[in-house]
């Protein structure tokens, strides 16, 4: 699919890409307060994280490591399925250490509930949630995100590192997508 194809299959932009990264250096400035010089390692959760945890991480001030988790609820369709499937884990033992899970967005709850507890069983000095995008209205599963971003309506969105069947990931904003794109037409 062509660029201009991208752009065209988008309904509205929802957040821009300046919004985005005034967000990003303002969840920055709130994990150099609390962790301090503290190390912690970044859980970014493949693949849609990638792009904010790249953002991110340039403002951080403190000792950083990085790791990554394949955690998928939602297959191919655009709905969570409430399961948690784990394609790719830690390749780090956590014990001891403070750990921040890197998320694109949260919606029902599950998925980052699921992962947090899991992560909390292998002894990490601390585990935290910090999200670009937060959906509040599509929560099911309580789960405490301590670094939320942006709350957006529920609308099926892209862009900045999140996909509609792998494309769109590389918009420098976050979309709403066109029903016709992921509804047929």
């Amino acid at each position: 699919m062509e660029s201009n194809l991208l752009h065209e299959s988008i309904d509205r932009i929802l957040v821009s890409e300046t919004h985005l990264q005034e967000t990003v250096f303002r969840l920055a400035e709130q994990i150099n307060r609390d962790y301090g010089n503290e190390p912690i390692l970044l859980a970014i959760i493949l693949k849609g994280s990638l792009v904010f945890a790249s953002d991110l991480m340039r403002h951080l001030t403190m000792p950083v490591t990085l790791d990554f988790m394949q955690v998928s609820s939602y297959g191919t369709g655009t709905a969570s399925s409430g399961f948690i499937n784990i394609k790719k884990d830690l390749s780090v033992d956590i014990e001891g250490m403070n750990v921040l899970i890197i998320e694109d967005i949260i919606d029902s709850g599950n998925t980052l509930n699921k992962l947090k507890k899991l992560l909390q069983e292998r002894n990490p000095k601390s585990v935290r949630i910090c999200t670009i995008l937060d959906k509040p209205e599509r929560r099911v599963t309580d789960v405490e995100v301590e670094y939320s971003g942006i709350c957006i309506p529920d609308e099926f969105v892209v862009g900045y590192g999140l996909d509609y069947q792998e494309l769109f990931r590389n918009l420098p904003y976050i979309g709403v997508l066109k029903r016709s794109v992921y509804e047929g037409e």
